[in-house]
């Protein structure tokens, strides 16, 4: 795993895009504070600029340098979830402008897996994720699912978990400043 991670921080650091597995699906990824990266992203899932990427931070302490304000409930909806869930955080800071929606919010999860929570540690910065597919398309459930188009479109592939057993996206939440909880996708 040590030289995956390394291979992988050798390319987001300088501005490339990785495709690797995430506590949830496959991920395409990329520093979250590089620009350039992000529309390279955009690029290979030929996804509009007006979707909203998410991003993967290693901890409570790393989430709280990139949003302004953490509402309170986040951490208990966080510390009680049965699944990875990815919340969404108003005033988010710190990422590069094309990675914050239109209503300036932006999609954060804490990782649990040693691998993601590593490289992300190692980077300093949250990463990019985002499932490795076509907008519009399926998400893939297990890598041989995998477009050989979007493995061609990334700088390099994580060569780890590639035969794990199929699964599912994040749980996805919205909070609000004013308090106001609602469920994305479940």
């Amino acid at each position: 795993m040590r030289e995956e991670i390394e291979n992988a921080l050798a390319v987001l650091k300088r501005g490339g895009v990785i495709l690797y597995p995430t506590d949830t699906v496959w991920g395409i990824g990329c520093d979250a504070t590089n620009a350039e990266a992000i529309d390279k992203v955009y690029k290979i899932k030929k996804r509009a600029e007006s979707k909203a990427l998410i991003c993967l931070v290693s901890d409570f302490k790393m989430l709280n340098q990139y949003v302004q304000e953490v509402p309170e409930v986040a951490y208990d909806i966080l510390k009680y979830a049965v699944k990875p869930t990815t919340v969404i955080y108003d005033d988010p800071i710190r990422v590069a402008e094309n990675l914050i929606a239109e209503d300036n919010s932006l999609g954060i999860r804490v990782v649990q897996d040693d691998f993601c929570k590593t490289l992300i540690r190692k980077l300093k910065r949250p990463l990019v994720s985002t499932s490795a597919n076509f907008s519009g398309e399926k998400t893939p459930a297990t890598f041989k699912e995998i477009s050989p188009l979007i493995l061609e479109g990334v700088d390099y592939v994580v060569n780890l978990y590639r035969n794990s057993k199929p699964a599912k996206p994040s749980s996805i939440i919205k909070l609000k400043n004013n308090g106001a909880v609602t469920i994305i996708r479940e």
